[in-house]
């Protein structure tokens, strides 16, 4: 666990049965960056067993940057909530655990922070088809929207204040309802730093599981 009184940035991770290696990339690319002075927290929300041992071990390696939490199942939003009331930085950012920074994420943002207390930013988004760059409107499940248009959750980063007022709800978008309801009471802004890798690739995400969905009803 990190021991230290307080950190410039809490990185924020929840994990739910994401294959090690994928985990192990992004928790890798938070390790790597340019600026130092953060703590990573790993929220295991319930993966099984063998995956929350390998979790625990690695965070172990690393524990003057890590601290690993686990508990029951309750979703991304309500983990992402508990990590912020364990986080001890002085600005909350958050990586999904099939992502990964680029080594200047973390900079990159803070340079961002000087007028504004929460930023969202476009991506560098890996796709294998032009139709994984669109996922379900939050408005019309039933509409595609381009992944530039959206407010992605892991991207957003800001003040701790932000996240301590404002928690996310377990529903679909709940980053775009953050990002909405954090704009009537602070400065926010969405910025076009791409120095997140969003894997668009991947099968069984959230967005994929509603595409596939679109596509049965229609």
């Amino acid at each position: 666990m990190n021991t230290e009184n307080q950190v410039t940035v809490s990185v924020l991770m929840a994990i739910f049965n994401t294959p090690f290696e994928l985990a192990k990339r992004a928790i890798d690319s938070v390790l790597c960056q340019d600026f130092q002075d953060f703590e990573l927290i790993v929220l295991d929300d319930g993966s099984n067993e063998p995956l929350g041992q390998k979790l625990l071990q690695y965070c172990q390696v690393h524990q003057s940057k890590i601290t690993y939490m686990r508990h029951q199942n309750c979703g991304q939003s309500q983990s992402i909530n508990r990590g912020v009331k364990l986080s001890k930085g002085n600005y909350i950012a958050i990586i999904d655990s099939d992502d990964e920074y680029k080594p200047n994420h973390l900079s990159a943002c803070l340079n961002e922070m000087a007028q504004v207390d929460l930023i969202s930013s476009a991506t560098e988004t890996i796709v294998n088809s032009e139709e994984d760059y669109y996922v379900p409107d939050k408005h019309d499940n039933k509409k595609s929207i381009h992944v530039d248009d959206c407010i992605l959750f892991a991207t957003l980063f800001g003040k701790k204040e932000v996240f301590e007022r404002l928690s996310f709800k377990n529903m679909y978008a709940a980053d775009a309802d953050f990002y909405t309801r954090a704009s009537s009471h602070y400065q926010v802004k969405k910025v076009n730093l791409r120095t997140y890798i969003y894997y668009r690739n991947i099968a069984n995400s959230v967005s994929a599981t509603l595409k596939r969905k679109q596509r049965s009803l229609s």
